[in-house]
């Protein structure tokens, strides 16, 4: 049975001034409208695990966020961290500039060692879709995939040229087939641009409007 949409979501909050206040309310809406995981910066994950003990949301963090312009130790190490303070899974941005570089080799050993340092823990590598044309992304995604990631994803919101698009998310798919995880992440506000997402090969929705997507969905059952 394919899990229904709340259960797809993983309910966003990354800015920086989010309180401590913030952070409860977004686990407690996770657990109303069941969601599937928490995304939140480091120094949040434990408060985070704690307010969630004992249910089904996990708790997601992230790697050299929001550049992925940290030195892959830095990157590893962190992500080492967040596992061993409680997050189940990692989102990490990949070197955008080079991957610009076509310097693959880099690219493939940066993600690798923040998979080794996951240590079985699904990593999700940020791509920044919108900022790469469509044969450096295929080549992206296709090296992610074989560095060990369990999903790629398409951006991480915050860069200048945008997030996710039907486009980009079909790429994406495309390019690592079945085996691989799709996170559409980025603009996705209403329940219709994540259905459309879905339906371009998504398996995970990155957000902040989950509310909201949830709640249009309840209207238009009544």
């Amino acid at each position: 049975m394919k899990p229904s949409l709340p259960g797809l979501i993983d309910h966003t909050l990354l800015k920086p001034e989010a309180t401590r206040t913030d952070i409860h309310r977004l686990c407690d809406e996770a657990l109303e409208h069941k969601f599937g995981a928490v995304c939140v910066a480091g120094s949040w994950v434990e408060t985070c695990v704690q307010r969630l003990q004992g249910s089904d949301v996990a708790v997601v963090s992230v790697a050299g966020f929001p550049l992925g312009a940290s030195t892959t130790r830095a990157k590893a190490l962190e992500a080492g961290e967040l596992i061993q303070l409680g997050a189940e899974e990692i989102d990490m941005v990949a070197p955008i500039g080079r991957i610009l570089d076509s310097d693959w080799d880099y690219v493939a050993a940066d993600i690798a060692a923040v998979v080794a340092e996951a240590a079985g823990h699904t990593v999700k590598v940020i791509l920044e879709t919108a900022a790469l044309d469509r044969d450096t992304i295929q080549t992206a995604a296709k090296v992610a995939g074989a560095a060990g990631a369990g999903f790629v994803k398409t951006s991480t919101g915050l860069h200048p040229s945008g997030g996710a698009t039907i486009e980009s998310v079909s790429l994406l798919r495309q390019s690592v087939g079945p085996d691989v995880g799709v996170k559409a992440a980025g603009g996705i506000r209403t329940r219709e641009t994540a259905l459309q997402m879905l339906a371009a090969g998504a398996t995970r929705i990155g957000t902040s409007a989950g509310v909201e997507i949830v709640r249009e969905g309840a209207k238009s059952r009544d």
